[in-house]
């Protein structure tokens, strides 16, 4: 199974030193920052693997990575604007 990577350097190529800055400056993005990355790794791994996993459970994972992902967006936004 071809599996799509969404690393947040690879969502957001144009955030690289925010993100660099935020995760050492944010105790908060830090957490989203692993959190989402533990998640995506989960679920990369069990898509990779084809592990015979709910549709319920994977959904909710992704629905999950996409909340940090928002919080994360709006928190470099916020950053880069100096806010």
């Amino acid at each position: 199974m071809q599996v799509e990577h969404h690393d947040l350097h690879h969502e957001f190529p144009e955030y690289l030193d925010y993100i660099h800055s935020l995760k050492t400056a944010s105790e908060q993005f830090g957490h989203m920052y692993d959190e989402y990355h533990q998640l995506t790794r989960e679920v990369e791994r069990l898509e990779e693997e084809d592990l015979p996993v709910d549709d319920f459970t994977i959904e909710n994972m992704k629905k999950q990575r996409v909340w940090l992902k928002d919080q994360m967006y709006r928190m470099l936004v916020a950053h880069k604007k100096g806010v």
